[in-house]
């Protein structure tokens, strides 16, 4: 069956697109879904669903066959099967992304062939179940993507007393400097005088690289220290997906006439047996 799914991200289209293609980012968004491995345009992962008592682990591979940067078209084949044997699941999954405004509308068409328990869901309550679960995706990938950008980091103390004593070395370089310019100055020939001006020319040498060697220690001290990527944290594992839960009033409707007939057979199975007795 094919089903037609549609949702807005509040960022612009190009930023969307590189949003949409990190997997690892948006895998932990998805109800029910956890991420195992990524390699490339191939990755593999956990899909838990409960069906009433039944509780359904569907793992599978996934890769994308196609992303059209240009389009911002991307298709992913995904083929899945439970772990205990209860059914399959395979999908091709088109996306494609169309801008509006300062935010993005996602498109997606899905090819969807289900066996197993599953499968008694029509494709009504299938297409309710899928805009209510990408509904909620879209909820916390907006979340997600409206969190704010960490602060600019504050000057640690580290660098602001590298500063002041890159400042302090700059003026202390800068006054030995002068008092050796001024006794460079002096006049006369006598041997002292003689010394005393070579002394100076090189202390003023040194207190010209001193001063040289503090701005730099100054612009050294001042440039922001790089920020540490925060490790990935591990996804913890994700609530299985309850389809009755979600499917709500649709799976009652397409549930409540053969409900009804079960109970009615009980009904004349009980009054039968009633009537014997007597």
């Amino acid at each position: 069956m094919q089903l037609e799914n549609s949702f807005l991200v509040p960022v612009p289209v190009d930023d969307a697109w590189k949003v949409l293609l990190d997997i690892e980012r948006i895998a932990p968004c998805m109800p029910g879904a956890a991420l195992d491995s990524v390699e490339g345009d191939d990755f593999t992962g956990r899909v838990k669903v409960k069906l009433g008592p039944i509780n359904l682990t569907y793992a599978g591979k996934a890769s994308f066959i196609e992303k059209d940067e240009a389009a911002h078209k991307a298709v992913i084949d995904a083929r899945g099967k439970d772990q205990r044997g209860n059914g399959t699941a395979a999908a091709v999954v088109t996306a494609q992304l169309k801008s509006e405004g300062d935010s993005t509308r996602v498109d997606v068409l899905t090819d969807l062939n289900i066996t197993g328990r599953p499968a008694q869901f029509g494709r009504g309550v299938m297409t309710d179940v899928g805009n209510k679960l990408l509904g909620q995706f879209a909820d916390k990938l907006a979340a997600q993507l409206g969190e704010t950008e960490a602060p600019a980091q504050e000057p640690t103390v580290e660098s602001t007393v590298k500063e002041k004593a890159a400042d302090a070395a700059a003026t202390a370089a800068g006054a030995v400097g002068e008092v050796a310019e001024s006794v460079a100055g002096v006049d006369g020939d006598t041997p002292i005088a003689e010394a005393a001006r070579k002394a100076a020319s090189t202390t003023v040498q040194a207190a010209d690289a001193a001063a040289d060697r503090a701005e730099e220690a100054k612009k050294e001290a001042a440039k922001p220290v790089a920020a540490t990527p925060a490790a990935r944290t591990p996804q913890a594992e994700p609530e299985p997906i309850d389809l009755l839960d979600v499917a709500g009033g649709a799976a009652f409707t397409r549930f409540a006439k053969p409900a009804a007939i079960g109970v009615g057979a009980l009904l004349l199975v009980a009054l039968v047996v009633r009537r014997r007795r007597r």
